[in-house]
């Protein structure tokens, strides 16, 4: 096919978890986490996908299930069949199976409420300092790939039209003043519908809500972020923190 557009070989799907209210901060969450899932295409196409679907097969006999954290935690339909002890002991277990396996490569960015209000008072919005953040570690990212300069999709679910476009405009903006060679050529935006069945978005909404759990406090049983410590965007030395994951302040 004939494309001017070189594309990368990789997409990245985002996801959240709480809210970027300043206004009223939950105390039980009072952090602001935005993750990035980053997927070599072809092995999402012929890996991931393939496991996600077969996964859906088995405990709904249908593909068309949306999978989502807060249901699935709070055994909401169509997840109440996860009150039955049993079949929420192996839904689990190959849920964290198929995630595990997922080769993809995680980068967020926590923003932690109080104190950002400390560091910046209540105007910024903790979403696009967020967004921020993620954006310039997948281009390093990419830039380590050899994919700088190649259009490379960030998905993010529809929220609304005022909010979708408000985002898309900090997005570009952010891509315009950034100073880094190449971000701006290499990156571009796209939405897709909430029920849109992305198993990209889907995994994307697995892995927000632990990581901030973890933060909020790091001695307490947290088996899925188990699952997600070793995915993190690292630096040759193996370090984390500021690399695949950048807490603020």
């Amino acid at each position: 096919m004939n494309n001017s557009i070189e594309y990368s070989d990789y997409i990245v799907y985002v996801d959240e978890a709480g809210d970027h209210n300043l206004d009223h901060i939950d105390s039980n969450f009072p952090v602001f986490v935005l993750a990035f899932c980053i997927f070599e295409k072809t092995q999402y196409i012929n890996q991931t996908t393939p496991k996600f679907q077969q996964f859906k097969f088995t405990y709904f006999g249908h593909d068309m299930t949306i999978l989502h954290e807060r249901e699935i935690r709070k055994s909401i339909a169509p997840f109440n069949i996860l009150q039955n002890a049993k079949i929420r002991q192996s839904f689990m277990a190959e849920l964290s199976q198929i995630i595990t396996e997922a080769p993809f490569t995680l980068v967020a960015s926590c923003i932690d409420k109080n104190n950002f209000i400390d560091r910046r008072g209540s105007t910024d919005n903790p979403y696009h300092v967020a967004m921020q953040f993620g954006l310039e570690r997948i281009f390093y990212f990419l830039q380590d790939k050899q994919q700088a300069g190649k259009k490379t999709h960030i998905v993010f679910e529809r929220r609304g039209r005022k909010e979708d476009d408000e985002l898309e405009l900090e997005f570009r903006r952010l891509l315009d003043k950034s100073k880094i060679m190449g971000m701006a050529q290499s990156l571009d935006i796209m939405f897709a519908d909430k029920k849109a069945n992305s198993t990209g978005l889907q995994l994307a909404d697995m892995v927000a809500r632990p990581i901030g759990r973890y933060l909020i406090d790091p001695q307490q049983d947290n088996r899925a972020y188990d699952v997600l410590k070793d995915k993190f965007r690292t630096s040759p030395q193996g370090v984390i923190k500021g690399w695949g994951l950048k807490c603020y302040p």
